[in-house]
């Protein structure tokens, strides 16, 4: 890993309990410590490796389509304001 970059990741706290069980479990399963970080990167690249999948191409849609209706809210309520 030669070429790094840091990445800020908003996660739900949902989703964040689900990564550390599977750390939790991998680490009892391989008798090695596995962190929060390992998990989230092997995530990410297997789902890099599935970029055509359909079931990944819909969570995508959904978290952008929510992502858009949150800051659509946001700049409604901020003319709301500001008028």
């Amino acid at each position: 890993m030669t070429n790094r970059a840091r990445v800020l990741l908003i996660l739900s706290e949902d989703v964040l309990a689900r990564a550390r069980v599977l750390a939790g479990k991998t680490t009892v399963k391989l008798k090695l410590p596995v962190s929060l970080q390992i998990i989230l990167r092997a995530l990410i690249e297997e789902g890099l490796k599935r970029e055509n999948h359909p079931t990944l191409l819909a969570s995508i849609e959904a978290h952008a389509n929510a992502i858009r209706r949150s800051r659509r809210l946001a700049r409604r309520r901020t003319v709301k304001g500001s008028t």
